[in-house]
């Protein structure tokens, strides 16, 4: 069995304070790692400075997805505490969901403004799948989403171990967020000023896709042998007025891991609008996207693998761990690194 099929080979070191709780402010102060493949070289600089990096004849591909306030408190009809995490809609408005503690099928959750949430579904992963109601009027996934808004909370990643605040609303938003859906940011895109933005697009075509980040990208990769591994799937779509691109030659920047999978996954079944469920490792290579801008992510994950996908798993925990020298901030609130 290679290395690289095993899980315990994409495990790192990194010292608790690495974690960023935090973003930073301005978002383009972030560290900027660049690696370019081509002269195996390091470049440590900062995000502001990005442009200078990107190759002039690329396009840019976007996650248009918006996080929803998915994490909501309630009480259970015993007068126990209640936390749901709502995933994903299902067909038939059912909705699968994560919900902390023992329920069985058949439980009713209470929440503000009158919602009631029923479990009807155990899955065998932890998950459950429900119905959301109020006024004993089954709920799509539009109606719950203008509930949300008002009782939910921003669903900060595990790792940040704090409750969310007023500033995570904003900062946990992609500035070109505008379809609900997510209930993780797309992160890479977290780093964009609305100027340096506007720089961007400017100097390069871009366009945007959508893949709504489920709560599965946090699901760590716990069997031996990557392969084994149960991938998620989340919902994407890409319009028709990106096709051309993707079908061209033309070089590809992708803004983080959901962009990658989505196109990836297109270049092997030309599926505009589905599940995607793609995993991508260095026995699955990229087809179609050139270049990568991603942040740094979780030791045994199938992100970290991800990036090895492009540059080898030895060159990427060889990365890593000059990230961590070097003082970068890890995962959804850390630095970056641009592979070029």
């Amino acid at each position: 069995m290679t290395l690289d099929l095993l899980t315990q080979s994409y495990d790192y070191e990194l010292p608790k304070e690495h974690i960023a709780l935090y973003p930073v402010h301005p978002a383009d102060s972030a560290k900027l790692l660049v690696y370019d493949r081509r002269s195996d070289t390091i470049i440590h600089t900062v995000f502001s400075n990005i442009l200078k990096f990107i190759p002039k004849e690329c396009s840019i591909f976007l996650n248009d997805t918006k996080v929803i306030k998915a994490r909501i408190f309630g009480k259970k009809a015993s007068g126990g505490a209640a936390e749901l995490l709502l995933n994903k809609p299902l067909p038939d408005n059912r909705f699968l969901v994560m919900i902390r503690g023992k329920v069985k099928v058949g439980t009713k959750l209470f929440f503000e403004n009158d919602l009631i949430v029923t479990v009807i579904q155990l899955n065998s992963d932890g998950s459950r799948v429900v119905v959301f109601e109020k006024y004993n009027k089954i709920l799509n996934f539009e109606e719950l989403i203008k509930i949300l808004e008002s009782i939910g909370h921003v669903p900060l990643p595990p790792y940040i171990q704090r409750s969310d605040t007023t500033e995570d609303a904003r900062d946990y938003q992609s500035l070109f967020a505008a379809k609900a859906g997510a209930v993780a940011a797309p992160t890479a895109s977290l780093h964009f000023t609305p100027e340096l933005f506007e720089l961007l697009k400017q100097k390069h075509d871009t366009h945007t896709l959508t893949l709504h980040v489920g709560a599965g990208t946090f699901k760590p990769v716990d069997c031996d042998e990557i392969l084994s591994h149960p991938m998620h799937s989340e919902q994407f779509h890409i319009p028709a007025d990106t096709l051309a691109t993707l079908q061209s030659d033309k070089p590809i920047l992708a803004i983080g891991t959901t962009v990658t999978r989505t196109i990836e996954y297109f270049s092997r079944t030309n599926i505009t609008s589905g599940e995607c469920d793609l995993f991508l490792h260095p026995h699955n290579k990229p087809q179609r996207v050139d270049h990568l801008l991603t942040n740094f992510h979780l030791p045994k994950s199938t992100l970290i693998m991800l990036v090895a996908s492009f540059i080898g798993r030895e060159k990427t925990l060889e990365i890593y761990k000059e990230a961590i020298s070097q003082n970068y901030r890890f995962f959804s609130y850390g630095d970056t690194i641009l592979i070029l």
